[in-house]
């Protein structure tokens, strides 16, 4: 008697002997490959994998030196720049990993590469076979990691679009094979049973329509085994994780119907109903496919900005000669010279010429930003009217736009708290339908035998809360993309429900309420020893090191010192040591403690030497957001750092409830921590750069842009263009969203309400239960895709 391998259950060949023993058992294996892994799967510790498997392994092969040899190219340097991105010193990758089956997959993957001391976390996806792993790059290299997978029957390479996008097209293909099978058979299944129903008024001979009878069967197996087969495989693996899918009833309709009328057929008794089967799972198949294409529509807006960068790009060697290379062949300190209406292949600094860029597919905003030398520029832009020459300084996975989808990839994959609900209720819903659906089929065997079976299958497929499943979900898919094309980016899931309870609005001054582009006004100097000239040569230079707004009002002024233990201090100003002369410029009061409305001050060994006053202007839309919020019950307060009057300026022309000055990060956190304690829920608005205290301790966290390293900011959203508006977007969208998600889920609730009770009285036959079960679904998805028209 053949044996079978216990790792992949495929049949052991003959006169081959191989085993392993699991729990104290020795299992047999089908060969060196599968022994290997089952081996390795033992000796790590995870047998349990072969206890909550759902089905099995696929068959493994031994990774031959070829293979080696190229998953070790991938700790190239250069090939990392495609798909490795780097946080807080962890690198982090996106693998797709074939062979993944079921959680138990996930599970083993998951213990498999966590062994691994330098893996940090982490997550596998089970519905898209991808793998986001967070690790030490340095302490282990990628292949180490492809390899380790490769040891327990995994083949994973790194994640590209364009793989998706195959992989997307071949499952729009199987569709429509799937589709194709079963419209052409229903076609012809439905002849016969035309044939055999106008046969019982004109006496068909019984020979004749037995006849019918089996090649209906025949016609219609293919549908069951090929086209509806997708329905069993995902029923019987949801009750294999303990869980009850929206498969299982549509299962118990279709395959149920099948085993009736094929006993039907064999045994010469009853009725059969292949016709209704047939246009039964050729009307779930396209509403199915419906709903893929309607999906796939709300997340096109991330493959299409990978299609924004160029094949190509024109770089330049030492002696200014041409070169065209492929993009991504492009690297680090590369100068690349774009012409007008030419793609930006990669992020850079603008280090010849100046022009307008087109911005808008990061931003929203559709008019052209001028760019001079020292400017950054980024991957998938346009230049419109200039001939420059940008050094490259951003590559792969770092570039703005990669940043961007892997932060759109991230708040789509984070599940909220509604969604996981809105899942448990569907499984409970699915669990009374199937409970319901039992005691309908009693009642009518007592009432009505012949009908009672086709009443059972309608309550079973009419009453399926697939709509319910989708209400969610959809919504929120859509919301994202919307947000992201106006350069509102959402990187944490619970965004769009927070603010639907926001009460309070923080905002910090300079670069959020102001424009953040300081001119200098007065300098007052304290010191008659200094004059105004090295004054600024002192500040100049101090400031060159500093991020903040104020040190671009000293940008004209060229200061010529070397300093040395050149010191940031967050929140107050910089400090540096020359010729043994300690300098500093910061918050005035830094050092002394007189009270001054300078917005900063100049000190020498400590002692003030000079004051510096500076003119910002209010943004543009300010006004109008601060009248938006308290439209809506929101009110409005100023934390800012500023210790001049400023900010009181500024509070009392926008006309805010209360603004509080000359505040430390840590007056910050302590003022957002105080309002929630009073049942506030807080969004806070800053500029990122001095705000990651009152950034974690807000309800809501808003930044403006901060630069292309938009990773390592803690904001949940991030606004790309810096504009105020976005803020008033950001909250009609959620307050749309949050109408819409109402809407689906008031929608689905009253379908499965009112049909069931028609369908349980009889009134609702099969092919319409299945009409209104799609219905449901579509309609569910196409109100969600309105949010893409915002």
């Amino acid at each position: 008697m053949s044996k079978n391998c216990f790792h992949c259950l495929e049949s052991v060949p003959a006169g081959f002997s191989a085993h392993v023993v699991i729990d104290n058992t020795a299992e047999p294996m089908c060969c060196i490959g599968c022994q290997a892994v089952a081996q390795n799967i033992i000796d790590q510790g995870m047998t349990d994998y072969y206890k909550y498997r759902t089905v099995s392994a696929g068959k493994v092969e031994q990774l031959v030196p070829e293979q080696l040899a190229f998953i070790k190219s991938y700790d190239n340097e250069d090939i990392q720049d495609e798909f490795i991105s780097t946080h807080n010193d962890n690198s982090e990758v996106l693998l797709s990993v074939e062979g993944i089956t079921c959680a138990a997959c996930a599970w083993l993957i998951e213990k498999q590469l966590l062994n691994l001391k330098s893996v940090k976390r982490v997550d596998v996806n089970t519905s898209t076979n991808r793998a986001m792993i967070q690790w030490d790059k340095s302490a282990t290299p990628l292949s180490e990691l492809i390899t380790s997978l490769a040891e327990i029957g995994y083949k994973a390479y790194p994640f590209q679009s364009d793989v998706e996008a195959q992989q997307k097209q071949q499952t729009a293909k199987a569709y429509i094979r799937r589709l194709g099978v079963a419209g052409l058979m229903t076609m012809q299944v439905m002849m016969f049973a035309f044939a055999m129903y106008f046969g019982m008024f004109s006496g068909m001979d019984s020979n004749f329509e037995q006849y019918f009878r089996w090649i209906s069967l025949i016609l219609a197996t293919p549908v069951i085994l090929y086209s509806a087969l997708p329905f069993l495989s995902n029923a019987i693996n949801g009750l294999k994780a303990k869980q009850l899918n929206m498969d299982l009833p549509v299962s118990l309709a279709i395959f149920g119907a099948y085993g009736a009328s094929c006993y039907a057929t064999v045994m010469e008794v009853g009725e059969v109903y292949f016709e209704s089967i047939c246009m039964f799972t050729f009307l779930l198949l396209l509403g199915k496919y419906l709903e893929f294409r309607a999906r796939l529509k709300a997340s096109e807006f991330t493959a299409n900005l990978q299609k924004l960068l160029p094949l190509t790009a024109r770089t330049l060697d030492e002696n200014g000669k041409e070169h065209i290379i492929a993009a991504k062949k492009l690297k680090l300190n590369d100068i690349v010279l774009i012409k007008a209406g030419e793609t930006i292949p990669a992020d850079g600094i603008l280090v010849k010429g100046s022009t307008s860029v087109d911005e808008s597919m990061m931003t929203g905003e559709h008019q052209p930003v001028r760019k001079y030398i020292d400017h950054n520029v980024y991957a998938g832009t346009v230049n419109h009217d200039g001939i420059i020459e940008i050094k490259i300084n951003k590559l792969g996975q770092n570039t703005l736009l990669n940043q961007i989808i892997r932060l759109q990839h991230n708040a789509l994959t984070k599940r909220p708290r509604l969604v996981e609900i809105t899942d448990k209720v569907a499984q409970w819903f699915v669990a009374v339908l199937l409970v319901f659906a039992s005691l309908t089929a009693i009642g009518w065997y007592q009432i009505d035998p012949d009908v009672a079976f086709w009443i059972t299958i309608s309550v079973l497929v009419a009453t399926c809360p697939c709509a319910l499943s989708l209400a969610i979900p959809t919504a929120l898919t859509c919301a994202v993309a919307t947000l992201t094309r106006k350069g509102i980016l959402i990187k944490q899931a619970h965004v769009l429900e927070t603010l639907s309870k926001l009460t309070l609005v923080a905002f910090d001054k300079t670069g959020t309420l102001t424009q953040g582009k300081f001119s200098l006004d007065v300098v007052d100097i304290l010191d008659g020893k200094y004059s105004k000239e090295q004054i600024l040569d002192i500040a100049a230079q101090l400031e060159s090191y500093s991020e903040h707004p104020i040190a671009s009002a000293f940008k004209e002024f060229k200061g010529q010192r070397k300093f040395d233990d050149v010191q940031l201090h967050p929140g107050v100003g910089i400090s540096a040591q020359y010729d043994n002369t300690h300098y500093a410029i910061g918050k005035s009061g830094w050092f002394d403690t007189k009270k001054t409305n300078a917005q900063a001050t100049l000190y020498i060994n400590k002692q003030p030497v000079a004051r510096f006053y500076f003119v910002d202007k209010v943004k543009t839309d300010a006004d109008k957001l601060i009248n938006s919020l308290k439209a809506a019950n929101l009110s409005c307060h100023m934390l800012t750092g500023d210790a001049s009057d400023a900010g009181a300026k500024v509070a009392k022309k926008l006309k805010l409830d209360s603004v509080q000055a000359s505040c430390s990060p840590k007056d910050k956190q302590d003022a957002v921590d105080h309002w929630s304690t009073q049942g506030e829920v807080v969004a806070m608005v800053g500029d990122g750069v001095n705000d990651s205290p009152v950034f974690a301790s807000a309800h809501l966290s808003i930044a403006m842009e901060t630069g292309a390293d938009i990773s390592k900011n803690s904001a949940d959203v991030v606004l790309l263009n810096s504009d105020l508006a976005s803020i008033d977007h950001l909250l009609t969208i959620a307050k749309q969203t949050r109408r819409i998600i109402k809407q689906n889920l008031a929608l689905s609730l009253l379908y499965n309400g009112s049909i069931l009770p028609l369908a349980a009285m009889g009134l609702v036959a099969p092919w319409m239960a299945v009409i209104g079960m799609s219905a449901s679904s579509i309609i569910v998805i196409c109100n969600s895709l309105r949010l893409l028209k915002l």
